[in-house]
């Protein structure tokens, strides 16, 4: 995997994106250098601080392809889908769910980056593109992006690279964690392991083990459709 270059990083702040609801999923380019501290970007908010933001979704990051494909799905939307639609922090070209793992670590410019866990999508998204049905296509395309814990802090600058330093978990890509969860969510072997993975987000390793006590999947349509 080679460097991938950074031209910039996005930040927003909560606003209303419907009637009675707020959000900072609309994001803008933010004038660098860019600080990253430990919850995050300096600069970017949260609305909803019980679901969304901390240390362990300090930056989400996006992957750029995903846009031809939602381009190609809902040509009606064409002109909604360029970065920073979905929220995302970090854009780039070349790094996919299939490609990143769970663990891994990135540099870019002075901070380290690990990736904590993938992104569930909710209803936000619906909101956000105006369709019912948004957050569950990205649940089903798997077309998620995922979140970094902030291991070192630190600043970046226009030009900067991120740079794979660390993979613990080359068997755990996020393609993996997200079809375990969504498409076979009762291979209860693989939950174990999942539950076991100590660079995997707490919350999720503990969706795991719910599962694996319960042996029921969770109800996701409050999550996705409110």
């Amino acid at each position: 995997m080679g460097d991938l270059p950074i031209d910039g990083l996005f930040a927003g702040r909560p606003r209303e994106i419907a009637p009675g609801r707020r959000s900072a999923i609309r994001k803008a380019p933010l004038a660098p250098p860019w600080r990253i501290e430990a919850e995050g970007l300096v600069g970017d908010r949260q609305a909803d601080r019980r679901h969304h933001g901390g240390v362990e979704k300090a930056l989400h990051h996006y992957p750029r392809e995903h846009y031809d494909a939602w381009r190609a799905d809902l040509p009606e939307l064409a002109n909604e889908f360029v970065a920073p639609a979905f929220g995302e922090n970090i854009s780039t070209c070349g790094l996919t769910e299939a490609e990143v793992c769970v663990g891994d670590v990135f540099a870019l410019g002075g901070a380290r980056l690990q990736v904590s866990q993938g992104r569930q999508p909710c209803l936000t998204l619906n909101f956000r593109f105006g369709r019912r049905d948004m957050a569950r296509r990205t649940q089903e395309t798997m077309r998620c992006g995922w979140y970094y814990r902030v291991l070192e802090t630190g600043a970046a600058q226009p030009g900067d690279s991120l740079r794979l330093m660390e993979r613990p978990r080359a068997d755990w890509p996020l393609a993996r964690l997200f079809a375990l969860l969504y498409v076979r969510p009762r291979a209860f072997d693989e939950l174990t392991e999942m539950a076991a993975l100590p660079e995997l987000a707490e919350s999720w390793r503990a969706l795991a083990r719910r599962r694996l006590e319960s042996r029921k999947v969770e109800d996701w349509r409050r999550r996705l459709g409110g």
